[in-house]
């Protein structure tokens, strides 16, 4: 399973269609996504979103778009990207981004047994 963090707003729009992620394919030529053992360390990027955010579990089997694991930042660490959009039929759980209260990550109860990376 790979995880897609977004404003939980534009899931409401986009989770009936079959089909999501233009936006972020017109501006970056993919869609950011990560494992779940990486995950702890891109939650710091959506910190200053103050909208409320949900986490989308894929399942990768399930993904009809092509998945690349890439190290664009040289650090070591391959994060899936998908280049095309995501199937609905794709998304297994949609989950809520949680926070404490210095807006800090906190690892949902279901992601407990994986370990971070």
């Amino acid at each position: 399973m790979i995880l897609h963090c977004m404003k939980e707003k534009s899931w409401n729009k986009v989770k009936n269609k079959k089909s999501f992620g233009k936006k972020d394919l017109e501006k970056y030529g993919f869609i950011h996504c990560s494992s779940i053992e990486y995950f702890w360390r891109v939650a710091p990027n959506f910190k200053d979103v103050k909208e409320p955010l949900v986490l989308i579990c894929i399942n990768e089997d399930k993904i009809t778009s092509e998945i690349k694991y890439e190290d664009s930042d040289n650090c070591g660490r391959y994060y899936p990207h998908i280049y095309g959009e995501i199937n609905i039929t794709s998304v297994v759980q949609v989950l809520p981004f949680l926070i404490d209260s210095n807006g800090e990550y906190i690892k949902n109860p279901e992601f407990d047994d994986v370990k971070n990376a």
